[in-house]
């Protein structure tokens, strides 16, 4: 309806007089300055045409009729003359507003200054809505800031302070008691708790978090306090920095925005030469006055205005909803080509998994003990950074470190505990002894398996995975019942890769393993044949297939800048389970997108033979028009509400005893946890060294 959605400014910039209240646009109605405008033109004409109802001098009513034009054209006549003498292309210069000048103009020169008027002031309304409704879609987005606290607590020289958030600086030590949020992003450096990130991650579960975690902007103390070291100021965190990037993304625009802009940018001229042919040919054969006013009827009835605004106010109203929600979708392209998607490729590390390999067993020789095995194996591990060692060392916490510790590259470690020899690797470097069942029967189950050996003897072997999310098998489900394609990507052994898929309810033939990166972007290209491809992975060693793919999405991203930069959506959090809510949120938003879509296009084809044949007069396409477009922008706005997945809780609904909603999310961090090169190589059934 603005001249914003076809090629000019929009009503805040273009326009002085309407102006928003702030730099988050009105958040009241009579805040927006075109309505303001309204108010004081529609009394006036109401006035006017009660004048000449009434007896009044004719006059009068005519004076009354001119102010009211007046007031309201004030809001976009102006700003269309300043943009058809600017520089640019023609088509840019040109908008709605073009046309409801000339509509405008062309009646007060047949008389008709109370039909002027009546266009001027509906179009004028229309357009105050318009701005009220992006602001407000806006402002939902923009909300996420308001989850700051106005104050928060710094410890200095062992002295409790009370400072406001943008006064504080990395380094500095904040004190979080039970129940309050947490102004900025940080480190815990003491105390243990529960934190509720619902508000800003989707996740409905409590995060528990200790010293050495990290913590974000907005969440809640749920049960212990805290320090926190802060290591972001309050115009530079996470919610800030979300913000940001969504705002500067919303001007990347999707099919149907393209779509809306194909045809109302060609529209308007095209409209303004057919409206041009009628008073001509009319003329030629009938009586000009009747067919000069026909053509400016049809000048108003063909104008895209609803078509013009229907796309951008579900964009920025589902996008804002979808942030609030704990997905970041970056821009109207991401939202739809969600939307259009039929096939989901799952990343199994990280994505699937917790990338958290743990010790799932161990299966002993004749003479040894689980601890003595662990022992062992924790020895040689306590200097290692591998994912292995960290699985171990889990098992086995706080060993004595072997003597003379080597690496073999491919195979493992070999070292000294107690002066004996010990050497700890894949099978076939150690040989399996006893153990050859049980070392298949793991390899089976799509374990790793590490052999250890002591004094040349097999001692046991130890398998580690890297076990599903809890909730991984109950997203697979939904996805499928919702009419996707399941597939797993990974460059794990097939046998690994096959048994956590059987679990997780992906069909084998679904499975893809062994991949390099780059054989996960081709892998993409042929899953495409059975539609369009969201890639779910963890936006940094995925990068290839997430480029590849229609759409790519990062998991866990809420506080890392590669995943949030490099993904068209993030999933601010680690809970699985907010991919099939965002994905049933975009197929929504689409219908809801295309429906406004439609009903423009509609508008446009049936006023156009009624205003041709003169079956309705310039007030009553205008009422017409400005009608639809209200409830094009009201349908468009449908896309900010979100409805939960059949069988999950919306999230954020938890609550706990403290003042406010207790601790979110089923994970203790939100980080991409970065991958050992090998782990996910693929190559051999055992990482290497």
């Amino acid at each position: 309806m603005s001249d914003a959605c076809c090629g000019g400014d929009s009503p805040a910039s273009a326009n002085p007089s309407t102006g928003a209240a702030g730099p988050e646009g009105p958040t009241r109605l009579w805040q927006v300055g075109g309505m303001r405008f309204a108010a004081v033109a529609a009394p006036l004409l109401l006035a006017g045409y009660a004048a000449g109802w009434f007896g009044a001098p004719e006059s009068l009513a005519l004076l009354l009729k001119t102010a009211a034009l007046v007031v309201a054209a004030w809001t976009f006549v102006p700003s269309t003359l300043r943009r058809l003498f600017r520089s640019g292309p023609v088509r840019d210069r040109i908008g709605v507003g073009t046309l409801m000048t000339l509509a405008a103009a062309g009646a007060v020169a047949l008389g008709e200054v109370g039909e002027a008027a009546i266009l001027a002031v509906l179009f004028t309304i229309a357009e105050g809505l318009e701005e009220y409704a992006v602001a407000r879609t806006r402002r939902g987005l923009r909300a996420l800031l308001d989850l700051v606290p106005a104050r928060a607590t710094v410890l200095r020289d062992g002295v409790e302070l009370t400072v406001a958030p943008d006064e504080l600086r990395p380094g500095q030590r904040l004190v979080l008691r039970p129940g309050e949020r947490l102004a900025t992003d940080g480190v815990v450096a003491s105390g243990h708790t529960s934190l509720n990130t619902s508000a800003i991650t989707g996740e409905s579960v409590p995060v528990e978090v200790g010293p050495g975690e990290e913590v974000y902007a907005g969440s809640v103390n749920g049960t212990g306090p805290l320090e926190v070291t802060v290591t972001a100021t309050a115009e530079d965190n996470s919610l800030a920095r979300v913000v940001r990037i969504v705002e500067a993304e919303q001007s990347r625009k999707g099919r149907g925005q393209r779509l809306a802009d194909r045809v109302a940018r060609p529209l308007v001229p095209g409209v303004m030469i057919a409206a041009a042919l009628v008073a001509v040919l009319g003329s030629l054969f009938g009586d000009p006055l009747t067919w000069i006013e026909r053509a400016l009827v049809v000048l108003v009835a063909a104008s895209p205005c609803a078509l013009a605004i229907s796309v951008p106010v579900t964009v920025v109203a589902a996008i804002g909803a979808a942030s609030r929600q704990g997905a970041l979708v970056k821009g109207g392209a991401a939202l739809e080509a969600m939307g259009r998607a039929g096939v989901v490729a799952l990343d199994k590390t990280g994505t699937l998994t917790r990338n958290e390999p743990s010790v799932v067993e161990v299966a002993t020789a004749p003479g040894y003990t689980r601890a003595r095995v662990l022992e062992l194996a924790a020895a040689l591990e306590a200097r290692s950074e591998h994912p292995l060692a960290r699985a171990v060392l889990a098992a086995h916490p706080s060993p004595v470190p072997a003597e003379d510790v080597q690496t073999v590259p491919g195979s493992g470690l070999t070292g000294r505990v107690d002066g004996l020899a010990v050497r700890l690797g894949r099978p076939g470097w150690v040989a399996h002894g006893p153990l050859e069942s049980a070392v298949e029967r793991l390899l089976g189950a799509g374990a790793t398996v590490v052999l250890l050996e002591e004094a040349g003897t097999v001692a046991g072997a130890i398998a580690v995975r890297d076990e599903l999310r809890p909730e991984a098998a109950g997203v697979v489900a939904e996805l499928r019942r919702s009419g996707y394609r399941v597939a797993m990507l990974t460059g794990d052994h097939r046998a690994t890769a096959e048994a956590l898929a059987a679990e997780a309810g992906i069909d084998a033939d679904e499975v893809h393993a062994g991949l390099l990166p780059e054989d996960k972007a081709r892998v993409i290209g042929e899953l495409r044949v059975s539609g369009q491809v969201v890639m779910v992975g963890d936006g940094v060693n995925d990068a290839p297939a997430l480029a590849g793919a229609d759409l790519g999405v990062a998991m866990g991203a809420m506080g890392t800048d590669v995943a949030v930069e490099t993904a068209d959506v993030a999933l601010m959090g680690e809970d699985l389970r907010n991919l099939p809510r965002v994905l049933a949120h975009a197929r929504r938003a689409r219908v809801v997108m295309w429906q406004s879509i439609g009903l423009s296009l509609a508008i446009i084809v049936g006023l156009m033979p009624l205003a041709l044949f003169g079956v309705l007069g310039l007030a009553a396409v205008v009422l017409v028009h400005e009608v639809a477009e209200v409830v094009v922008i009201a349908n468009g706005m449908r896309a900010g509400r979100r409805r939960p997945v059949a069988g999950e809780p919306e999230p954020g609904t938890a609550r706990a005893s403290t003042t406010e909603p207790s601790a979110a999310g089923p994970s203790a961090t939100h980080e991409v946890q970065a991958r050992d090169p090998d782990h996910d190589r693929g190559q051999t059934e055992q990482p290497s060294r």
